[in-house]
């Protein structure tokens, strides 16, 4: 009798009220806690992999005229040889979306990992032409198994936190290229060995592996009862049978490799401009790429900042400053107004593959991510490829500034077909974070 004049009592049932509140906000704060926790290391482990991916690709373009001149080449060899990377990428990233859905993204460490192996090995045994062009092969396979894992990783940590992760690394791996090339160049002033850099790669490499493979311990793998659980509830119920389809995919592709073909083709002519326009020295004529990749870098970590939802603005603007840049170059009667249009260009360039990914990171089932990351990626890397050969042959056929001119002509491409291709595709701009309770899209967004 006394526990239940006690239990009716207004001040006991005001306390009933106040202990299961608290128990209800501490359940609510653990939950946002865990999840919190787990898109971190999401995004950690795309940072790391982002960042061990620019360290390669800025060794590797430094080391080039070292791996050239071991394997005793000529330009048009080393033009051969550079091909196999090509070939042994295309298949590679085919074959990684398909491994990322099998088994998980756990894969990514060990791609991070070979990729610095695959660089050791082609500085080591590069002694002339078939060699080469077997040790490229083999970077091309590891890099484009770590190409499509990266930005696997990327998209996932996307989805679930509703913030750009994909441009941020983007950003990392621009600024790991220029600090990877200029230590390259360094080490190779003070006559280091050909692979002593790849070496330092490889260091770095092998603990970013160690770091991405920690950081995504707690992530279920692909097929698993929680990765289907994503897929039918959370962010991903807004997902349609759309995120899984080809058509779209290809679609965004095909805007990407406008993207690429256009950044590439400034990477790749760039220097070969200033030296054949205004017949600058190679000390100049190099200020070219550097300063390209610095900008592309800035302009990463700035557009990263924004809102998901400006992603249409960012395509089109993107597009139309990085044509008016390709033509200030073209008509340029000057080096410093050429590399005040190639800042332009890279300014331009720089955000539209990274929210190009991200429109499709937030609208696919995670148990497709990596088919769809490899189809999207794979496409648009053949405008990567097919940029600078655009490029040559438009400068055959006028001159380089007429080439320059035809740079252009991508990115007014781009501006006009990015929205209606986009609208075929019916990928939404953003959706709410995975995972997060209802109302908390609001406190995760960007």
């Amino acid at each position: 009798m006394y526990d239940t004049v006690i239990g009716d009592t207004p001040a006991a049932r005001a306390t009933s009220v106040i202990v299961t509140r608290g128990r209800g906000d501490c359940t609510a704060r653990s939950y946002l806690c865990s999840v919190t926790h787990v898109r971190y290391r999401l995004a950690t482990a795309a940072y790391l992999a982002a960042a061990a991916f620019g360290a390669f690709w800025g060794t590797w373009g430094s080391a080039v005229p070292r791996i050239r001149d071991q394997a005793a080449l000529d330009d048009a060899q080393l033009g051969t040889a550079l091909l196999f990377v090509s070939a042994g990428a295309l298949p590679a990233m085919l074959l990684t979306g398909r491994v990322l859905d099998r088994w998980g993204l756990r894969f990514t460490a060990y791609a991070v990992a070979s990729l610095g192996v695959a660089g050791v090995v082609v500085s080591v045994s590069a002694q002339g032409l078939v060699a080469l062009c077997a040790g490229l092969t083999l970077v091309g396979m590891t890099s484009g198994a770590a190409d499509v894992a990266m930005n696997s990783v990327g998209g996932r940590a996307e989805q679930r936190s509703g913030r750009p992760i994909i441009t941020r690394s983007g950003a990392l791996f621009s600024a790991a290229v220029v600090v990877s090339s200029l230590g390259t160049g360094a080490a190779y002033a003070f006559d280091a060995p050909t692979w002593a850099p790849f070496a330092a790669v490889l260091a770095a490499s092998a603990v970013a592996a160690a770091a991405i493979r920690h950081a995504l311990t707690t992530e279920p793998d692909a097929g698993s009862h929680e990765t289907r659980a994503a897929d039918a509830t959370g962010s991903a119920s807004a997902v349609s049978a759309v995120g899984t389809a080809v058509a779209p995919l290809l679609l965004v592709g095909a805007l990407g490799a406008l993207a690429f073909a256009s950044e590439n083709a400034h990477q790749s002519w760039g220097a070969v401009f200033l030296q054949d326009v205004f017949d600058t020295g190679p000390g100049i004529s190099a200020l070219a790429p550097a300063a390209f990749a610095a900008v592309v870098a800035l302009t990463r970590f700035g557009a990263s900042t924004l809102s998901p939802r400006h992603a249409r603005t960012v395509l089109v603007l993107g597009a139309v400053v990085a044509a008016a840049g390709a033509a200030v170059v073209a008509r340029a009667p000057s080096v410093p107004i050429a590399l005040a249009g190639l800042v332009l260009a890279a300014a331009g360039t720089a955000a539209l593959f990274p929210t190009l990914l991200s429109i499709v990171s937030r609208n696919v089932v995670e148990s497709s991510r990596g088919r769809a990351t490899s189809i999207v990626t794979v496409v648009s890397y053949l405008g990567f490829l097919l940029g600078p050969v655009y490029v040559g042959l438009w400068a055959s056929a006028t001159s380089l500034r007429g080439a320059m001119i035809s740079v252009a002509a991508l990115g007014v491409a781009l501006a006009v077909l990015a929205l209606p291709l986009l609208t075929l595709s019916r990928y939404t701009i953003t959706s709410a974070p995975a995972g997060s309770p209802p109302g908390a899209a609001e406190r995760t967004s960007a």
